[in-house]
């Protein structure tokens, strides 16, 4: 394994480990190098993995990367073995390792860096700077060892420093002289003035552009606009938001063309055919028991419940059975693919038009007539022109069984903020006050008020058995088994591969066991 070589940014990273780069885009940058990264530990809350940070160490390489959880951006880069890697700071070691003769110099076969040398980082590398923070031991010994963080913008470096040599009427120098603490154990790269002003904003501050690095200036890569949130306005009407801009741009499902989708978001990272018809009996069934259920159409077309997983990534040829799948069904389906665009967190069903859901109850009360924000004024000419019809959005959780295949795309239910736009529900809300709010939104649609606070059942599915292209979905259960959405057993696969499908109109849930939403599918 060569050594881990980086130059290291204040305010800005640690050679491609950028600040503000998604968590998508670290993560397959380093296992697409398992020689160099042979190791990658990724620590998360089980229990709330959307808002808790989540931290991804390099054991093999020395380092520790740290992302918030509601936007999965890299905050903190922090080095905490010296030996494992070679840092430079204005092509200079920051941590150079003896040589035979024991004097520093250049790195030597065999030689041992134990970190960043006070003398060498407050002389020769950064210069002086302001009184450190010193963060005592949790025991309460004399002999007990704290920290003293010695920061400069950008950059932070940690001393170790017994209790018993501290005294706040020391200066800097005294202090880290002593040979005790004259090597840094840790050194941190944040955004901020000093690391006493940053770790009170560190999860929580907008990051320059990725795209403003410096960094990136000298480099060839293409790095494409991001999308930093979405908002569902119903009616099959979403609303991109451009990341370190002011602009958006629209997607009117029904009517925005392929064309259209490449000259807004640029050209798919790839396209899946969809070819996966096993679940058409569910289509057949859904269909003859919409009769029964009041505007049973409002809530989900026959297809949209089957079609939550669009990924190119995993392929496999067609069973059997999918030959024999009706001729005329098959024909509906020339055509139809999904745009896969997997570093903005979603992929887009393209397909010959079909009738969006309805606009929302109370938005169509808040119109009052007027025409419905970001409609376009150009209308699909002819039937077979093939349109996009289905967007998924992926929230790329922790611990999920597809994580990592997307970016995490961040989204909003708009039409659920119209009378008090500070209460908004989105990616980060638990699907149970989701639930909550867009029943009471589409109460109207349903036969009585009773029937309106009934748990809506799931329909389970497991993406762990992965014998179909992209593990569409595979049934643990059905509408009629009275589950109330309660996933049914597992029989194979791993735990987090079971997620519960829930519909509403022009809306459906993938949801996870700890009750947050995995996908929701816009229709």
């Amino acid at each position: 394994m060569s050594l881990f070589t980086a130059a290291l940014h204040p305010n800005v990273g640690l050679g491609f480990l950028v600040l503000g780069a998604s968590l998508h885009d670290i993560l397959t940058r380093l296992k697409a190098e398992p020689q160099r990264f042979p190791k990658l530990d990724l620590a998360y809350s089980q229990i709330n993995p959307v808002m808790k940070p989540i931290m991804l160490t390099l054991p093999a390489n020395g380092l520790r990367l740290r992302f918030d959880g509601p936007e999965q951006r890299l905050r903190l880069v922090e080095v905490i073995d010296f030996t494992k890697n070679r840092i430079t700071y204005q092509e200079k070691d920051i941590a150079r390792p003896a040589n035979s003769q024991g004097v520093a110099g250049s790195p030597a076969p065999g030689g041992v860096a134990t970190g960043p040398a006070f003398r060498n980082v407050y002389h020769r590398l950064f210069g002086p700077t302001y009184a450190g923070e010193y963060i005592p031991p949790k025991e309460d010994k004399p002999t007990a060892v704290g920290t003293y963080v010695l920061s400069y913008p950008g950059v932070s470096f940690s001393f170790p420093l017994p209790k018993s040599a501290f005294s706040p009427e020391k200066d800097v120098v005294s202090l880290l002289s002593s040979p005790a603490s004259q090597v840094a154990s840790s050194v941190a790269v944040f955004s901020g003035k000093s690391w006493a002003y940053a770790r009170e904003t560190l999860w929580t501050e907008v990051l320059p552009s990725v795209k403003s690095s410096f960094l990136f200036s000298k480099s060839k890569e293409v790095v494409p606009d991001e999308i930093s949130l979405i908002k569902i306005h119903g009616g099959g009407r979403l609303q991109l938001f451009k990341k370190w801009t002011n602009s958006s741009i629209w997607i009117n499902l029904g009517e925005t063309t392929p064309q259209e989708l490449v000259s807004e978001l640029g050209p798919p990272d790839a396209i899946y055919r969809k070819n996966d018809q096993r679940m058409y009996i569910h289509k057949t069934r859904t269909a003859s028991h919409s009769r029964s259920r009041s505007n049973g159409g409002d809530y989900r077309r026959p297809d949209d419940l089957t079609d939550t997983d669009q990924s190119s990534v995993l392929t496999g040829s067609e069973d059997s059975e999918d030959e024999a799948i009706e001729d005329d069904f098959a024909g509906n389906m020339s055509g139809e693919c999904f745009y896969n665009y997997f570093y903005l967190g979603f992929d887009i069903l393209v397909s010959p038009p079909q009738p969006v859901s309805r606009i929302p109850p109370s938005q169509a009360v808040a119109l009052n007539g007027k025409e419905v924000p970001g409609a376009s004024p150009f209308k699909s000419g002819t039937a077979d022109r093939l349109v996009a019809t289905k967007i998924v959005l992926h929230a790329n959780v922790p611990g999920s069984y597809p994580f990592n295949r997307h970016r995490r795309c961040r989204w909003e239910i708009q039409y659920l903020a119209i009378n008090n736009p500070d209460d908004v529900v989105n990616s980060e809300t638990p699907f149970g006050e989701i639930e909550g709010r867009l029943r009471e939104e589409w109460k109207s649609t349903y036969q009585s008020a009773d029937e309106a606070k009934k748990p809506q059942r799931g329909m389970v599915l497991n993406r762990g058995w992965g014998d179909s292209p992209g593990s569409s979905c595979e049934f643990l259960g059905g509408w009629e088994d009275g589950s109330g959405g309660v996933a049914a057993k597992k029989f194979d696969g791993s735990e987090d591969s079971t997620t519960t499908l829930y519909g509403f109109p022009g809306l459906v849930f993938e949801v996870l066991k700890n009750g947050f939403v995995s996908a929701v599918t816009v229709f």
